[in-house]
């Protein structure tokens, strides 16, 4: 959204339900129920001239700088740099500003306080490091079952998958082995997940990177669309490169290097490029035609490649035509909610998608996100009320409802 923000009311009554929480997941997050044979396969901590670091698949993670999380940059710390940097500031200055871990961030009853007091009616709860790790352990296939697995308990323990009728947790899965993908879905079901949550990235078996639409996987597929579950892609590690364009990871080289200035690359695209991927390979792949209960919400992944995706869907269609047995666009329209990020045109997201099948998240309390939830409501400001209520918790709350349905 371009221009100055607007002020938006909310009906009296009115409590928006956020589509994109996080947590900040504990010390033994990835250890409490792994096997212990297996934890050097999977994650161990390690310290490294004083500070704690993990290592993942025997590899040290560079995905955050502190994974004690304590102290912690504020929620929305990069608000002002994601609005334009009017400022002009290095967003490394951004990020200074640190505070003690709150509660909230690690605890379900204080973050159900925090849930009420912010406005909101619930939210759905994804992991922070969570949906970067596969990406690491991508190569052992046991490794990524045994993550998987014992992530999902501690979750399942520490916040469940439905809180208070307020928080909902969301179990991470990976298809690298479809019968433990199967197996660990039907658990999360007769544990009561409203949503499961995958990154948006090629599977990786043991025999190699298949595409998440591979016949191999239908066992699994099978299974989410008879449940009627929701499968959430999020934004994680999907294992993208710059190709030679930009040194992949956190140094900088070439001509940053030494200047102590950001250098902006197309690492900043990496996110949108894995879920335009994905999500137009699971249109390609006829997904929706095969499964005609599946719904994907795409969350935190941007909105930008929307239109360009749509007509790059056009064009294959006219070009195979007898490939397609219905209009992929109109399909991927049926199937797909999508949550742009807050700086995308949400009035061109509704215009191509139709409201709805836009949903709001915030990121709170990451620093990519609002400083507040409700702070984003200046972004719905041109909608029609009735829009408005579907964008902002009506769209989620029915996602969050399993709609039990045929399988093909």
């Amino acid at each position: 959204m371009t221009g100055s923000p607007v002020d938006v009311d909310l009906e009296p009554g009115f409590r928006p339900f956020d589509c994109d929480n996080h947590y900040y997941e504990s010390e033994d997050a990835f250890i409490r129920h792994v096997p212990e044979d297996m934890r050097p396969r999977v994650v161990q901590w390690v310290e490294i001239d004083g500070r704690r670091h993990h290592l993942v698949g025997g590899r040290l993670s560079h995905a955050v700088a502190n994974p004690t999380w304590n102290p912690i940059a504020k929620p929305g710390a990069l608000h002002s740099y994601f609005r334009g940097n009017p400022d002009g500031k290095n967003p490394l200055e951004l990020l200074k500003d640190r505070e003690p871990l709150p509660a909230a961030y690690v605890d379900r009853d204080a973050r159900l306080a925090v849930v009420h007091e912010q406005g909101l009616e619930a939210v759905w709860l994804f992991p922070t490091l969570g949906v970067l790790y596969e990406e690491l352990l991508k190569e052992d296939v046991e490794a990524v079952g045994a993550f998987m697995v014992g992530f999902n308990r501690w979750l399942l323990e520490d916040w469940g998958f439905d809180y208070g009728d307020a928080i909902f947790g969301s179990p991470y899965l990976s298809l690298a082995d479809v019968d433990l993908a199967v197996a660990e879905l039907e658990w999360c079901l007769n544990q009561g997940a409203r949503t499961i949550v995958m990154r948006p990235a090629a599977v990786w078996t043991a025999t190699g990177p298949r595409s998440p639409g591979d016949p191999m996987f239908d066992p699994f597929w099978s299974r989410v669309a008879e449940a009627g579950i929701t499968t959430v892609v999020h934004a994680g590690d999907s294992g993208y490169s710059t190709q030679g364009y930009a040194e992949d990871g956190f140094s900088a080289s070439g001509v940053s290097a030494g200047t102590g200035r950001y250098r902006p690359s197309i690492k900043a695209f990496n996110i949108e490029r894995a879920a335009h991927d994905w999500l137009i390979t699971m249109s390609m792949e006829k997904m929706y035609t095969r499964f005609p209960n599946l719904r994907i919400a795409s969350v935190e992944n941007g909105s930008d490649y929307l239109a360009p995706m749509f007509r790059k869907l056009e064009q294959q269609a006219r070009k195979s035509p007898r490939w397609f047995d219905e209009d992929p666009v109109a399909l991927f329209r049926e199937h797909v909610w999508m949550n742009p990020f807050w700086e995308d045109d949400l009035d061109e997201v509704v215009a191509l998608m139709g409201a709805d099948r836009v949903i709001f998240g915030s990121d709170w309390p990451h620093i990519e996100g609002m400083p507040t939830p409700l702070d984003y409501l200046p972004e719905v400001a041109s909608l029609t009320a009735d829009d408005r209520h579907m964008v902002l918790r009506d769209n989620t709350r029915a996602l969050t409802q399993l709609r039990p349905g045929p399988t093909k």
